[in-house]
């Protein structure tokens, strides 16, 4: 299942460099998050596609509780607001708690922009009264690289949406894949360099940074301080592995990052599938297995 397409189906239901002496933290004023550790739905997804079965997602809330997880992160719906608080109850009943939301939205044109922003805010409201305290926000790809007039426009949209976010008492996360990657990761950094750190934060996707062609200890120094969560995701060789375990990325030495420079732990573990990916265990266990990682290595 294509993550375009999950955004919408889901809503319905080496860095042993580390660098030393970052600056404090943005919104160091405020108090660090307490330690949750999630799932990112969108792997468990690819699971069911495998087996020729449908997603359900109560089925995978229930799995992650008994796994050890304390919530699993779905998208915002934006066309039923509703239903972001149905899925919070919905999290609840099953031992798990609300904390974070993926969202898309187009943010590169200027019209387009302001009916986007107002319709992740409206939604969100919804979502943060129900406990959703993180919205990650992966803004549209459009084919090509966007220009330089219209990452200025979407940076004014991140920061408008990260600011409306705030009143809500929730905070922004800019997420990235590939496309943010291309031509010297311009898109990823202007995200970041023409923003307000106050208002837009980073939704740190590892793997996907990653793969960009940035090393995690660059990334850390850069924007380890908007640092609002995170996803885990582990590969070796470069093609992604079942579980999250040892591989091509260090994961202990960001954890010493996290736990030396006080960075917030939001973590959704996200075991997506590619072409390459061997699979010899069940979504179950490697989610299990995957937990189990990031309590003996980041220690939540």
């Amino acid at each position: 299942m294509p993550r375009r397409k999950f955004l919408h189906a889901s809503a319905a239901a080496g860095a042993a460099a580390i660098v030393q002496g970052a600056p404090a933290r943005a919104e160091d004023a405020a108090p660090l998050p307490k330690p949750r550790v999630g799932s990112q739905l969108y792997g468990w997804t690819q699971y069911y596609d495998r087996d020729k079965k449908k997603f359900d997602p109560v089925e995978v809330m229930s799995a992650l509780r008994d796994a050890g997880y304390d919530y699993a992160e779905g998208s915002l719906d934006t066309g039923t607001p509703a239903n972001n608080a149905q899925l919070a109850e919905t999290m609840k009943g099953k031992g798990l708690v609300p904390v974070c939301l993926y969202t898309g939205g187009r943010l590169h044109e200027e019209a387009k922009a302001k009916e986007t922003v107002a319709k992740v805010l409206s939604a969100a409201k919804v979502a943060g009264e129900s406990g959703f305290t993180v919205l990650n926000c992966n803004p549209d790809a459009i084919g090509r690289v966007k220009t330089d007039d219209e990452l200025k426009i979407q940076a004014a949209a991140l920061d408008q949406l990260g600011q409306g976010l705030l009143k809500l008492g929730m905070r922004l996360g800019v997420h990235n894949h590939t496309p943010e990657m291309q031509d010297g990761a311009k898109e990823f950094h202007a995200n970041f360099k023409l923003t307000d750190p106050k208002s837009v934060g980073f939704n740190y996707d590892v793997h996907w940074v990653f793969r960009g062609g940035i090393q995690p200890a660059d990334v850390l120094r850069d924007y380890g301080t908007r640092v609002v969560s995170w996803h885990l995701r582990q590969s070796r060789d470069k093609i992604w592995w079942e579980d999250l375990d040892t591989g091509d990325i260090d994961y202990a030495a960001i954890a010493a990052y996290v736990k030396e420079h006080k960075l917030p732990q939001i973590y959704s573990v996200e075991l997506a599938l590619e072409g390459g990916t061997k699979i010899t265990r069940s979504a179950v266990e490697n989610h299990r297995r995957s937990r189990e990682f990031v309590r003996q290595v980041f220690g939540v």
